[in-house]
């Protein structure tokens, strides 16, 4: 059972780095003109990354907890499947919101 634990682990940071990918495409897909894609196409991942460093993280300066912590979790991990779909990504946006969703779920049980 510790192994599959880990292994969930491993797929909560997979998650957190295609997070900042999908993010990442995104935001390069929606915006027009090459400077607003940059800016968005780079800041959008930067700024979810900042939020989550500072706010969800293991070794976060200000740790939520509870409901907060539930709430910045699917706001962070939500997003992504969010902009997945808004670029026509379906079948993509719904992969990804189940492997979260599946996660997400796992991780509440074993209190991680």
């Amino acid at each position: 059972m510790e192994g599959i634990k880990v292994v969930n682990l491993g797929v909560r940071f997979l998650l957190e780095i295609m997070a900042l990918i999908i993010l990442g495409y995104w935001g390069f897909r929606v915006s027009q003109g090459t400077i607003m894609k940059i800016i968005t196409g780079i800041g959008t991942p930067l700024l979810a990354a900042a939020i989550w460093g500072m706010f969800g993280a293991p070794k976060a300066s200000y740790l939520l907890t509870g409901f907060p912590f539930l709430i910045l979790e699917i706001i962070i991990f939500g997003l992504p499947a969010v902009a997945l779909f808004f670029i026509e990504k379906q079948s993509l946006a719904y992969i990804y919101g189940l492997m979260v969703v599946i996660n997400l779920v796992l991780m509440k049980i074993w209190h991680q």
